[in-house]
């Protein structure tokens, strides 16, 4: 239960950034752990790590602006299935649970999260700058808990479902107010 807790932490904050969980991971595991996973085993850890900085730095200084989350989300929603079945396996390696079906939450998890944010994103008009902060903050914090504190990262990671789910009714209520 514990490891699936964690992935659900993992797997969320994959759905809110995509370079940031996985750069935390590989330095948290060390680059001997990406050896295991199929994706990056062919590519080298320096240059894996360096794609993670670039990629990294990239989401942090360009979803400051409307135009830079307008590229991100559309690199996200692309990317963060994948990403998101990635660091499910990547923190529930121990489970008894089968690896396709942590894979599958997880990259569910992740592509739900991702359309919620393409949501307020487009309600709102651009997401605010405090909320864009808060997003960094979440993300990293999902990626130190699923590692430190699995219990408290998968109850975060289930109130941002429950989250997403409200979301949904709010859009579809304030949709049929429209017409």
């Amino acid at each position: 239960m514990i490891e699936i807790l964690a992935a659900l932490s993992a797997s969320a904050a994959a759905g809110i950034r995509i370079g940031i969980p996985l750069l935390i991971i590989m330095l948290l595991q060390g680059s001997d752990f990406w050896l295991q996973v199929p994706i990056f085993s062919h590519v080298s850890p320096g240059v894996l790590l360096t794609c993670l900085i670039s990629c990294s730095f990239f989401e942090l200084f360009v979803s400051k602006k409307l135009w830079g989350q307008r590229i991100l989300q559309i690199i996200h929603l692309l990317l963060s299935p994948l990403v998101g079945a990635i660091m499910g396996l990547a923190v529930a390696s121990a489970t008894a649970t089968p690896h396709w079906l942590i894979a599958v939450i997880g990259g569910s998890l992740a592509l739900v999260l991702q359309l919620v944010q393409v949501g307020w994103f487009y309600r709102l008009r651009g997401l605010p700058l405090w909320a864009v902060f808060l997003q960094d903050v979440l993300c990293i914090a999902l990626v130190l808990f699923a590692f430190d504190a699995p219990w408290q990262g998968g109850l975060i990671a289930l109130i941002l479902l429950w989250f997403a789910v409200r979301s949904a009714k709010e859009w579809y209520d304030w949709y049929h107010k429209s017409r």
